[in-house]
């Protein structure tokens, strides 16, 4: 059900972290949709969290910055929505989220795979209506 309402609903891709063969990329049906020309909406984190907070980045997002350097990573905070879609749950919540978007990100050549992510959460952070 959970995958139908992804792929259907909200035309939306799920990544499968585990690896099926050691050739297999989790972030292939990102990358295949990113090649189509659409746009994706990610969760650097690679889950939601229940809490407030901010989780570590997984490093998803600076592979998908090094493949496609061209595209705009676009930092969104969505203020509300663990309480919108709480963890778990299949259909969303009938609450308000309010939401904050940042300036483009691009991955700088010489910029290392930490340093990247510590940059884009500090970004993402940087659009908190309050400190995290």
């Amino acid at each position: 059900m959970r995958r139908y309402i992804i792929n259907r609903v909200f035309n939306g891709v799920l990544v499968d972290r585990k690896r099926s063969t050691p050739e297999s990329n989790p972030l292939q049906p990102m990358l295949e949709a990113l090649e189509n020309g659409d746009s994706l909406i990610f969760f650097p984190e690679g889950t939601r969290n229940p809490e407030d907070g901010l989780l570590p980045f997984k490093s998803g997002l600076y592979h998908l910055a090094q493949s496609y350097p061209q595209v705009d990573l676009v930092p969104v905070w969505i203020a509300n929505l663990n309480r919108v879609m709480p963890k778990g749950r299949m259909l969303p919540l009938p609450l308000l989220c309010t939401t904050s978007f940042g300036a483009p990100l691009r991955l700088d050549s010489e910029e290392s795979k930490e340093q990247f992510l510590t940059r884009s959460r500090d970004a993402l952070l940087a659009l908190a209506p309050e400190p995290l």
